[in-house]
């Protein structure tokens, strides 16, 4: 397909979520479903939870798309699930959670998001009908319109716990918010990850790597060199964008039966 082709200048005009710069697959939704989102509503500020394993899943995994919520106005909260106590056998579970955690509100501070914890521990989460409900209201306390988790696919136990209790907040809310799937690691972590959605982070992509950059435990030059630099140029080229993230959109029955202008 040509680089100006009228198809190609289509697909990038679909806009969603209430950002006029936030290129994606729009949401098509009617006023009275669960969820629904008027995407030229530019006054409607949104409440945007993004969930995430440990501090640096949610700025790895779509720290780009975040920034552009915040800095058109909306309400952005990072869940993290645990404080990454795990992640140097030589440091104790309460030394790593303290400097973790101090990464992510440094990570916050540079896009503009909330941080929150969730109380669980890395490498230990749990998924049962306690830490359900738990969760379930979490999120529901905050009424947020859209939910960020991680795809449940995935080769590390707390990013499958992730994103099937932020599944399962969806169900027994009624599915009142939209539930986006984001991906880590794809191919070494993430799986079977098929994108329905893409956004253009072209014009976030430094604060992006600015708040990946703050997790100086996490190795994050190598691991955003290794991982993350390959997986956001493929994702751009997928999109016709320099660079992009991907996600998948779990769609209401009444979104899948309906289609633009019909």
């Amino acid at each position: 397909m040509e680089k100006n082709s009228p198809a190609r200048r289509n697909f990038i005009k679909q806009s969603a979520l209430a950002i006029g710069g936030l290129t994606a697959a729009p949401i098509i939704a009617a006023a009275h479903t669960p969820g629904s989102i008027n995407p030229h509503d530019d006054n409607k500020k949104l409440i945007i939870i993004c969930l995430g394993a440990h501090p640096g899943d949610p700025e790895f995994g779509c720290g780009g798309t975040m920034a552009k919520y915040s800095e058109a106005g909306h309400n952005v909260i990072f869940l993290y699930l645990t404080r990454g106590e795990a992640g140097d056998p030589n440091k104790t579970y309460a030394e790593m959670a303290a400097l973790r955690t101090k990464e992510a509100e440094a990570a916050c501070k540079i896009l503009t998001a909330t941080p929150q914890f969730a109380g669980q521990i890395d490498g230990n989460t749990v998924l049962d009908k306690s830490k359900n409900e738990e969760m379930a209201k979490l999120i529901l306390a905050q009424k947020p319109d859209i939910v960020f988790t991680q795809w449940p696919v995935d080769s590390h136990p707390d990013h499958q716990v992730t994103g099937l209790l932020a599944l399962t907040a969806w169900v027994k809310s009624g599915r009142k918010f939209h539930l986006y799937f984001y991906e880590v690691n794809t191919g070494v972590e993430t799986m079977a990850f098929t994108p329905t959605d893409y956004v253009d982070i072209t014009s976030t992509h430094e604060k992006k790597k600015a708040a990946m950059f703050a997790h100086k435990t996490q190795r994050p030059v190598e691991t955003y060199n290794d991982y993350f630099k390959p997986l956001e140029e493929f994702r751009g080229l997928e999109a016709g964008a320099r660079v992009a993230e991907a996600f998948i959109h779990f769609k209401t029955q009444a979104d899948k039966i309906s289609i633009i202008g019909l």
